[in-house]
This record gives C-alpha cells, structure tokens and sequence, in this order.
C-alpha cells in the first residue's frame, strides 16, 4: 500500500472514529420529552441535590453560570450581568421549566447566548473538548435544578 493511500485510509478512520463518539455520547445522553416549555421529568429519575447544584453553578471552569449571571448568597466576586440574576429564579421558573433552561435554552430564547448544556447536535464553534459531549450530565442538571428552584426570594 503506497504512502499515500495509507495517508488516506488514517483520515478516514479518523473520522470515522470522530463521528462513531458523536454518535455513541449523543446516544448516552438520557431521552427527554419537552411539553411546552418544559421538561417536566427529571432526567435521572430522582430529585437533585442542592448542595452539589450550588457547586455546578459555581464552577467557573465548565459551567461559567457567573461569568453571565449574579448568584445570591455568595462570596464570589466578579459576577456578570449579562444574563438575568439567578435571584427568585426558584420563583419564576417551575423545575420543568429550568430544566429546559440548563438542557437546551435556545428551545426557549431562540437568540440567547446562553449555552446548551445537554445537548451534542446541532450547535455551532463548540470548544474541541466539549465536541460530542454535553457540558454537563444528568446528575448535574438535576443538581442545578435542585439548588436553582430553592432561590426564591426576588433580586435586590
């Protein structure tokens, strides 16, 4: 087999393989139905943690929810305004209802910036380490819900 060919047949493989981990992460992701402008049902079957949601909205690493949002309660400096405070965000929103924020907020605001943390289709200029998988898993949905659905009180 010439170089050349062995060349080819490598680039194939390899997106092959590319578009095989797409797939296979698009195929982990829990199924979930939107009813309106919700997902009524958690997507691991049980209700989420708090404390852990604070931690996932907090984390500036993957999730970045401060770099857009103000998070009451918190030390943290730097908080963006971007996005709506996330005060009496347990308020506004039902659980459903944030939930269908945090998996795929362009269902609800076609135009928002805000990212589509559960999804792997579909989207456009994606980070090459979050290529064909979600920024978060359904435990950390639920989580963030969990904790976003105890703020309840108003932004002052």
């Amino acid at each position: 087999m010439s170089a050349r060919l062995k060349d080819s047949a490598a680039s194939i493989a390899a997106a092959c393989a590319a578009a095989f981990s797409v797939s296979a992460a698009a195929q982990a992701l829990v199924p979930f139905q939107v009813d309106g402008r919700e997902i009524r049902a958690s997507l691991t079957g049980a209700p989420g943690d708090v404390g852990r949601g604070l931690e996932v909205v907090r984390a500036r690493e993957e999730v970045n929810c401060l770099l857009c949002h103000s998070v009451p309660g918190t030390s943290d400096r730097f908080m963006g305004n971007l996005g709506p405070p996330l005060a009496g965000a347990g308020a506004r929103f039902s659980a459903g209802q944030l939930r269908l924020w945090l998996v795929d907020a362009k269902r609800v605001v076609p135009e928002t910036i805000m990212p589509s943390y559960y999804r792997v289709e579909g989207l456009n200029m994606v980070a090459t380490r979050y290529r064909g998988k979600p920024i978060l898993d359904a435990q950390q949905i639920e989580d963030a819900v969990a904790y976003l659905a105890t703020l309840k009180d108003p932004p002052k």
